[in-house]
């Protein structure tokens, strides 16, 4: 139990027996005592004043005085500040933690509450390579399902690849004009970029035929509609839905090319996924429920055939559920999937990463679901997440302006690489190491930059700034490991020692009680769904166990007995770091 609900606990029951007239648990908040302060936890003492008709000092007083005498073992001191209610831990709790904690890897991690989660992320388009704004997600995604799995859930990792529709058609249209049978092999380009370049050229031979038809005399509207390479693509994908083989095949093999480099880039990143569903296998799921639905009552059909929901009521508004032609949306192929997804799992919430343009559309699908009543349509959960932008703007994918995934990889190695030689400690390590090293420092940077801003606000991205070791950055958290991990190869905890004899010192005390906040943490990032928290929180850790160490050398204590205490503050603070981060997807070094 964390310390928080154990002083609430222990306050409501003193509560209980001072003031008998209290009905149920008393409304109050403990936080963390502020530093200017003398105490650890304090009690705001403002919600109870008017239900006990006391001055917040009077109460303050009463049960402080009342909580040491009782609990002795636990409260040594406490002072009133106007509403609040200072008290101070006994040594003898935080050495007890640290000595049951400190030289336990799965420290924080949480017993298995037998509750299942998925989380379903990156849903990338299979004709063009992942960019800058999948990272956000991918990396949002995983973090979220890893700090889930620590909360004690089990964790489904889903993918929903979007292998079909024009999208994908543009790509092997261009493909047949302009190729000359070339492929990824041939040309020495990975198989997503490859099919993505083609994309582009869809779109530049696009532009080209508008603006012929606009000069002939055409309105942009009617050239738009009648350009030769837009209707091949219309009719391209009218043959793929009739299952026209030689447009399966051509589909098929340009969708493997792109899932081959799909593939690389998630090895190189550290993603994976327990599930990947395919919307050709899943955009005709949903039909049948619009048909249940239809005799429900939920949904209503108008004269055309087309069939919808009215939402107004809601606040929303009337939505279509499928086409006049008997065709599916998106919407009931989603509904469709996420029925079948309960029926292979049966989970208790199924989250969705996808950006914030689709606020609207995740609370349609939730509200369809509850009306048909399938089941554990309330865990239906959009992590919403703003866009990543460029200093120069947003991204455009058919422009080919989008910062491709692969590059920037390889240019915040670079930067690592560079950096690291600048700072001249690159001696003793072999060129594997160096390499290993340069790619765990250049993708830590990258996922905490990304995964250190609260998901909901949008972000600009700086790669100098990322791996700027000095900052709030992942190279930071990185070195300060490093830095611990170098302390305690010189130094080894004695177990012979007691180490508990002498009374902490503040800053001590203050990294007990970061320390002891972290399973806290970990139920905070997984309620909120928000790695930010975690990113927050480990920094604030390494900051603080940097000064600490300033402060307080390890080798050259002032006694054995604080040499062991900080020994052990030291190695929990690595386990803790590693852990944080491991719940980001960031390896941190040994030594760098």
């Amino acid at each position: 139990m964390a310390i928080t609900q154990q002083i609430q606990s222990i306050v409501n029951s003193a509560l209980s027996g001072l003031y008998p007239e209290l009905s149920g648990p008393a409304n109050f908040q403990i936080n963390q005592t502020k530093p200017e302060f003398e105490g650890d936890y304090t009690v705001v003492l403002f919600g109870l004043t008017k239900a006990l008709r006391q001055k917040p000092e009077e109460l303050g007083e009463t049960l402080g005085k009342f909580l040491v005498n009782q609990n002795s073992n636990f409260f040594t001191a406490y002072n009133v500040i106007k509403g609040f209610l200072n008290l101070t831990i006994a040594d003898s709790y935080w050495n007890a933690l640290l000595e049951e904690h400190y030289y336990n890897p799965s420290y924080g991690k949480a017993a298995p509450n037998g509750k299942k989660v998925m989380v379903e992320y990156a849903s990338p388009n299979t004709n063009k390579p992942l960019h800058l704004g999948h990272l956000r997600n991918i990396f949002l995604g995983w973090s979220i399902a890893e700090i889930l799995k620590s909360g004690g859930y089990e964790v489904i990792k889903s993918c929903i690849v979007n292998d079909r529709g024009i999208h994908i058609c543009k790509s092997m249209i261009a493909w047949l004009r302009f190729s000359n049978g070339e492929t990824p092999g041939l040309a020495g380009t990975k198989g997503d970029h490859f099919v993505g370049d083609y994309y582009v050229k869809f779109n530049d031979a696009y532009k080209a035929e508008v603006e012929a038809l606009v000069a002939a005399g055409k309105t942009k509207e009617e050239a738009e509609k009648q350009a030769p390479i837009m209707l091949e693509a219309q009719q391209m994908l009218v043959d793929w839905e009739a299952g026209k083989t030689d447009v399966i095949e051509l589909w098929k093999q340009m969708n493997g090319w792109v899932y081959d480099g799909f593939a690389a880039t998630y090895e190189s990143i550290g993603a994976n996924f327990d599930i990947t569903y395919y919307e050709s296998n899943t955009y005709l799921l949903g039909k049948k429920i619009v048909q249940e639905g239809l005799g429900k009552g939920v949904f209503y059909k108008k004269e055309d055939g087309s069939v919808w929901i009215d939402l107004t009521e809601d606040g929303l508004d009337e939505k279509l559920v499928q086409r006049k032609d008997g065709t599916s949306v998106y919407i009931t192929q989603d509904i469709g999937l996420a029925q079948q997804k309960y029926e292979e799992y049966g989970m208790e919430q199924s989250i969705y990463v996808v950006g914030d343009e689709q606020n609207y559309h995740f609370k349609v699908l939730k509200l369809i679901a509850e009306k048909l009543q399938l089941p554990k349509a309330d865990g239906i959960y959009h992590l919403s997440y703003g866009m990543v932008e460029l200093p120069s703007g947003k991204m455009k994918s058919r422009e080919g302006t989008v910062v491709d995934a692969d590059d920037l990889v390889a240019e915040m190695i670079s930067i690592a690489e560079q950096n690291t030689k600048e700072l001249g400690k690159v001696d003793g390590f072999t060129d594997i190491e160096l390499s290993e090293l340069y790619n765990t420092i250049g993708l830590g940077a990258l996922k905490f930059y990304l995964l250190r801003v609260d998901p909901q606000k949008k972000m600009i991205f700086n790669p100098e700034e990322s791996i700027d070791i000095h900052g709030f950055t992942g190279p930071f958290i990185q070195y300060t490991h490093a830095r611990t991990k170098s302390i305690l190869r010189r130094e080894s905890v004695t177990d012979s020692i007691d180490w508990m004899q002498d009374s902490l010192l503040p800053m001590e005390k203050s990294m007990l009680v970061t320390l002891e906040q972290f399973p806290s943490v970990i139920e905070q990032a997984a309620t909120e769904h928000n790695p930010s928290a975690m990113a927050n929180y480990i920094f604030h850790l390494c900051k603080q166990f940097n000064s600490f160490l300033t402060v307080h050398q390890i080798s050259r204590a002032e006694s054995v007995n604080k040499k062991e205490l900080r020994l052990r503050i030291a190695v929990m603070t690595a386990h803790v770091i590693s852990a944080g981060m491991g719940m980001l997807g960031i390896r941190v070094p040994e030594k760098m």
